[in-house]
């Protein structure tokens, strides 16, 4: 994946559990890169990395950061949405007593800025003739959940997350369909769980469930990313590819 070292990218969450190890191998092949967080301030760190403060659910902040990139870089290659906004008390509630505001919250702030900051992107991308979306779905986008992982402390799963993340994953094919004629993809990332700490029980079950018998990492869905804004998957798109240990296989 040499071509990487001619590609201006920008990646949302780069300071998130796997936006910083995408981050981290787009820098190492030598892409041009805007890592923008809302953790981060706007800064020129070198010629060929930059950080910019964002918050993805402002769409000011957004045309800022495409404004941004062009600015110091001329040019938007590739597009990772790492990034995933949510409200504080995310993962509080059980189906049958979420409030329904905080649905309404959390599919506005997760669902809408994929849309305008893909649109964004695709513009400049448009006038390229070239560029790759690349958005991020989830395990629980393509398949119902799994709640007995949960049972051991009566835990549970957002239901909006699953709507949220299977709305990208058409979404996404939806660009697929409507940007090829400007030589643009879109492909949609789909990780398993990542192992971050969580409660013994919780990876103990998630293991036992997992054909690979493990939780997934960060450089494990990295490289995925990197070979989709890569010229090494030009007639790639509209795709739904899971990085999950063989979890929608069973």
């Amino acid at each position: 994946m040499k071509d990487l070292a001619d590609k201006t990218v920008i990646i949302t969450g780069a300071d998130g559990l796997i936006g910083k190890e995408i981050a981290r191998q787009f820098a190492d092949h030598g892409s041009k890169t805007v890592c923008a967080d809302i953790a981060f301030q706007t800064s020129v760190i070198d010629d060929r990395t930059a950080s910019f403060h964002l918050d993805l659910t402002d769409t000011k902040s957004i045309d800022a950061l495409i404004g941004f990139t062009l600015e110091k870089f001329g040019r938007i290659d590739g597009l990772v949405n790492a990034a995933y906004p949510h409200t504080k008390d995310w993962g509080r509630y059980k189906f049958e007593d979420t409030p329904f505001e905080h649905w309404e919250e959390n599919v506005r702030m997760q669902l809408n800025p994929v849309f305008y900051i893909d649109r964004e992107a695709a513009k400049v991308m448009e006038r390229q003739k070239s560029g790759s979306i690349v958005n991020f779905g989830s395990i629980y986008g393509i398949v119902g959940n799994d709640f007995t992982i949960y049972e051991a402390y009566n835990g549970s799963s957002p239901a909006e997350y699953c709507a949220v993340k299977g709305g990208i994953i058409n979404f996404t094919r939806y660009m697929a369909s409507w940007l090829g004629k400007y030589g643009i993809r879109a492909n949609c990332v789909c990780p398993g769980g990542i192992f971050d700490h969580q409660r013994e029980e919780f990876v103990k079950a998630y293991t036992h469930r997992c054909p690979m018998k493990r939780m997934g990492n960060p450089d494990d869905i990295a490289p995925l990313c990197l070979f989709l804004v890569s010229d090494a998957s030009k007639y790639i798109t509209g795709q739904t590819i899971a990085a999950d240990g063989g979890w929608t296989a069973i």
